[in-house]
């Protein structure tokens, strides 16, 4: 907006934080502060303020176009960006697995008989995607192939029976949640 520059990431990622710190592709950290969360869908928006990012950074920075993950098909191409294990900026490619897929109140991703899926986004419709939703990750976008937002990267299932089975919360529904 004219005063801040919002960002969309995890609830799970900035809940109890007192200060919160923004950094850039080119190195910049700024403070920035929680504009608002839904725990329920996992999602939080961060505000930084617009004067507190120099000019050059600014020039950097491009707004992400979001796309409409209901017309997700399975089997297309995705892109999971993040901060896999806090080493920087990661990216990782693979397929939608699955659209619309559901935790039950425990958290337990529905027909999954393993007890280690995350019990975040009870009741939230998922993105299942084979992409590498690793920690670190959490916050970040799931791309389409036209680069477009269809996904907030969130959690994933991992056991010693299971292997690449990360989840995005739909962008179209965040935009409904927020």
């Amino acid at each position: 907006n004219d005063s801040e520059l919002l960002v969309v990431t995890n609830n799970h990622v900035v809940a109890g934080s007192d200060t919160l710190t923004v950094t850039f592709a080119d190195g910049t950290s700024v403070e920035a502060n929680i504009k608002g969360t839904n725990s329920e869908y996992d999602i939080a928006v961060v505000a930084v303020p617009l004067d507190s990012i120099s000019d050059d950074t600014m020039k950097k920075i491009s707004v992400a176009t979001l796309g409409d993950s209901t017309q997700l098909k399975v089997g297309e191409p995705a892109i999971a960006i993040g901060n896999a294990l806090g080493y920087g900026q990661s990216v990782t490619t693979g397929i939608v697995s699955a659209k619309n897929r559901k935790t039950d109140a425990s958290g337990q991703i529905e027909g999954d008989s393993t007890d280690n899926s995350s019990s975040i986004n009870k009741g939230v419709n998922l993105i299942q995607t084979d992409a590498a939703i690793n920690p670190g990750n959490s916050g970040g976008a799931l791309l389409n192939m036209d680069g477009e937002v269809v996904g907030i990267n969130s959690s994933k299932l991992a056991s010693t029976e299971v292997e690449g089975m990360g989840y995005a919360i739909a962008i179209s529904d965040v935009a409904d949640s927020l």
